[in-house]
């Protein structure tokens, strides 16, 4: 199918624009003719959008617009409004302009006679293969709205377990990173002056003094391999991930980080037992929808378990069969997903294990930001002492030598 830019005119003599979806330049003529329009232009548009040819970093789309996005155009068709109507509305009313661009390319394609599906794959950066394949059971069924309220709901959720995560880890971040800064600018603009001012004293220095004034001097010295060091090590990491074997490595390190691998685990648990729920409820069939969670779920070794599912379900065994002899599945989740298999109600079953796990990452999520702040404090706390250890205790013992001579000399 190509996309066909077109100038017409109505049989009331005015003059429109639009595009029409049609598989030759003949065939859009014929589909102007029967919307009983003449045809002054038509051309075939290049695929490049403007979107898809500009910088996609500066271009990106908030997921908060997209969220947004799902639920207006699921209440709008509730209320029977065109989808071309709707889709005319939702560009006046979203103010990120690459969305503004891309929402009235799709209205134009829609009024073309494209299927809003077919027209959503065409920006894969925006639109995922579940939003895409959401809409188009949608359109299959004649369910369209009923849809779009399960996909809005779900985007929402995922959208509101992110804002948490990212919240919980705002404030130790900046934390941390202040430390950083501060502890480096100590280290290679105040802690230089302060030591040679003791170095100069002679005398023995204590092991911590020693300590800082060697850190410091490499700091100072060599702030440009400390510089490349961390250039080197973020290329080699972006490298690696790059690759299929690293990717996989790293997804599984991050499952077995303390503390922040169980995070990790039951985020990719949630996304999996609700993105699934979702497209069976949909009435997407089983292996359909575990093919487009595997791509979903944002984790390789989640990815490879998921595919090895489908090739059990094509040979006649159970839906949990690999999840069951799998280590990085708790075991409620095969056992619940075997209930869910006989009882014929697998989509209520996920939903439910998946609301458990969205609990469970609450609780893990507060539980880690309760403790970082303490720990923070403790690391500034040792941080301050070994300063003071460092710095004011050789000085003190300046001031008593000083003190203990000037006392000579008056005697």
């Amino acid at each position: 199918m190509a996309i066909f830019e077109y100038k017409a005119r109505d049989i009331d003599g005015k003059t429109s624009v639009g595009v029409v979806d049609a598989p030759s330049e003949t065939f859009a003529q014929d589909v102007l003719r029967e919307k009983e329009l003449s045809v002054i232009s038509l051309r075939e548009r290049k695929r490049i959008t403007l979107f898809q040819s500009s910088l996609g970093f500066l271009n990106r789309v908030p997921r908060r617009d997209i969220v947004m996005f799902a639920r207006q155009l699921a209440v709008m068709i509730s209320a029977t409004v065109p989808i071309v109507q709707a889709l005319r509305i939702l560009v006046k009313q979203t103010d990120t302009v690459s969305f503004k661009i891309i929402i009235s390319e799709i209205a134009d394609e829609v009024d073309g006679g494209a299927k809003l599906s077919a027209t959503l794959a065409r920006y894969p950066r925006v639109f995922g293969q579940f939003f895409v394949h959401m809409v188009r059971s949608g359109e299959t069924t004649g369910k369209l709205d009923e849809t779009l309220n399960y996909l809005a709901d779900q985007e929402e959720k995922d959208y509101d377990l992110m804002s948490k995560i990212k919240g919980a880890m705002t404030y130790p971040a900046f934390v941390v990173g202040a430390m950083l800064v501060v502890g480096a600018a100590m280290m290679i603009f105040v802690i230089p002056k302060l030591t040679e001012v003791i170095s100069q004293e002679g005398g023995s220095l204590p092991w911590s003094t020693k300590s800082v004034i060697w850190v410091s001097g490499f700091m100072t010295q060599f702030w440009w391999l400390i510089l490349l060091i961390i250039v080197g090590v973020a290329v080699v990491y972006t490298t690696v991930a790059k690759t299929e074997k690293g990717k996989h490595l790293i997804d599984r390190l991050k499952m077995q980080m303390p503390v922040f691998g169980q995070i990790f685990q039951r985020i990719y648990l949630v996304r999996f037992s609700r993105s699934l729920s979702t497209l069976v409820v949909s009435g997407i069939p089983v292996t359909r929808s575990l093919e487009i969670v595997a791509d979903v779920v944002g984790n390789t070794v989640y990815h490879d378990l998921t595919r090895e599912t489908i090739n059990e379900i094509e040979a006649g065994n159970s839906i949990a069969t690999a999840f069951m002899r799998s280590e990085i599945i708790p075991p409620m989740l095969p056992q619940m997903m075997i209930v869910g298999e006989q009882t014929g109600k697998l989509d209520l079953v996920l939903e439910k294990i998946g609301n458990f796990y969205a609990k469970e990452l609450d609780a893990l999520i507060s539980n880690l930001t309760a403790l970082i702040e303490p720990i923070v404090m403790v690391v500034m706390g040792v941080g301050v002492a070994v300063m003071v250890m460092a710095i004011l205790l050789p000085m003190y013992n300046m001031s008593e030598t000083i003190g203990s001579a000037l006392l000579r000399l008056i005697a």
